[in-house]
């Protein structure tokens, strides 16, 4: 066995946990949210109206985690913002 293989860490990945984090509940009644398996950091962005996506906590039987604050590293935000930067500049 390589030596390096010894060094490494133990994986936290559980795939039996699964986590939930709010970015945005809309006035139109969507709630915006990431959803993860096993690791809160790889995640994929869904929307679902509010009863659907309390229906969808209870099913998953989630972990709910702060809600997302500004500048927490969404790059999809950061990228927005830099576009409408770029927009206003040229304006």
């Amino acid at each position: 066995m390589d030596q390096q293989e010894n060094n490494r860490p133990e994986s936290t990945f559980d795939a039996t946990r699964r986590y939930v984090r709010v970015c945005e509940q809309r006035p139109d009644g969507f709630i915006e949210f990431e959803f993860a398996i096993g690791d809160p950091a790889l995640c994929v962005q869904l929307m679902l109206p509010e009863a659907a996506f309390h229906e969808f906590c209870l099913t998953n039987e989630v972990i709910v985690l702060e809600p997302a604050t500004p500048g927490q590293g969404d790059w999809v935000a950061r990228l927005n913002a830099a576009s409408l930067k770029e927009i206003e500049d040229s304006v």
